[in-house]
């Protein structure tokens, strides 16, 4: 696995280096000694509207990795939306998961009251280790929030199927780009973890026609998906080598490093982890290798435009609609760093901040 150098680790490890290296924004913390909140919330840009990102409530080994990841984190809800063309801004809370839980409700009210004293700067979601139910308590102390069980027009508070959508989406235009093909009828699709979106994204490719072979550590999820999809079930790491014409990473971020890129067999890499990348510079060594890379914020942005339809009351057909776009905004993607001779993910960030 790929380590920090040491001027990396000086950049990270200072939260104003580190805020200036990503071109920051605002940060604000909570502390709560009655129910034990910690929380920060990060906003990177608000250029283009107020930052919308999720709220983590995972463990994390300190403080300053709590900081880090909200702040990594809402610089790609920036890109995200604005390559979208979203009338959003870029913005990620987090909350480091106490060791012992004392009432939950009261706990996420209090964050509730965090995210209503930014007065609609930050609107906060549902996001790993957070739920709906978590989103409805915060939802007393704010109106600065989305990915409620409130049903608005057909979307309620889960985005999986939309973030599936998007993954598939890409996955077309990925195919059509480099195979040309239209129509995933006969493409061989391989997805690491087979949560809620990537057991939706694989019942929708498996529609369109794909054979899959799909690895978790839930054996119960490939199970499933072997049971309803004739998908091939492999273990651990050998997913990376399988022979396929699509990778796609569900899972875990940083898949995509020293060690993993020479065993992969796939031409295209499409999924819906964050930050697949390990470094910026693993965009360059697959484009090198001839291997089509979808950006991951691009590919799974259809949780960011559910959340955004729910929270300005838009209907469903109108999110799937903009999700269905993310097509075309790939192509464009792929054409342009075909032409500039440059790795997608770079094409990606330049066309973001171009729109910021």
């Amino acid at each position: 696995m790929t380590t920090d150098t040491n001027q990396d680790k000086a950049i990270r490890d200072d939260i104003f280096e580190y805020a200036s290296y990503l071109e920051f924004g605002e940060l604000h913390f909570k502390v709560d000694n009655t129910t034990g909140l910690r929380a920060c919330i990060a906003i990177h840009s608000l250029k283009r509207g107020p930052a919308l990102g999720g709220c983590r409530f995972i463990e994390y080994g300190s403080t300053m990795d709590a900081v880090r990841d909200a702040m990594r984190l809402a610089k790609g809800m920036s890109y995200k939306a604005a390559i979208c063309d979203l009338t959003l801004g870029g913005g990620k809370a987090v909350i480091m998961k106490p060791a012992n839980m004392g009432d939950r409700e009261a706990f996420f009210k209090v964050f509730g009251q965090f995210v209503d004293s930014l007065n609609g700067r930050y609107i906060t979601a549902k996001d790993s280790g957070s739920s709906t139910a978590d989103m409805d308590a915060i939802a007393t102390e704010t109106a600065y929030v989305t990915s409620t069980s409130k049903m608005e027009n057909g979307l309620n508070g889960d985005p999986s199927p939309f973030t599936s959508y998007s993954v598939c989406r890409g996955i077309e235009a990925a195919v059509q780009f480099k195979l040309g093909q239209t129509g995933l009828n006969g493409i061989h699709v391989a997805i690491q973890g087979v949560g809620a979106v990537g057991y939706g994204l694989a019942k929708r490719v498996h529609e369109l026609g794909a054979t899959l072979t799909v690895s978790d550590i839930n054996p119960e999820s490939t199970q499933r998906c072997a049971q309803e999809f004739g998908a091939q079930v492999v273990e651990g790491d050998a997913i990376y080598q399988v022979d396929c014409d699509v990778f796609s990473p569900c899972a875990l971020g940083a898949v995509l490093n020293d060690d993993t890129i020479p065993l992969l067999k796939a031409g295209i890499i499409v999924g819906a982890a964050n930050n697949q990348l390990a470094r910026t510079r693993h965009g360059e060594i697959l484009r090198e290798r001839g291997v089509l890379y979808a950006p991951d914020y691009i590919t799974n942005a259809g949780g960011l435009i559910h959340a955004s339809a729910q929270y300005h009351k838009s209907s469903e057909k109108t999110a799937m609609e903009q999700i269905s776009r993310l097509y075309g905004v790939l192509l464009g993607v792929f054409d342009r760093a075909e032409q500039d001779g440059k790795p997608t993910n770079e094409v990606a960030d330049a066309m973001a901040e171009e729109k910021l």
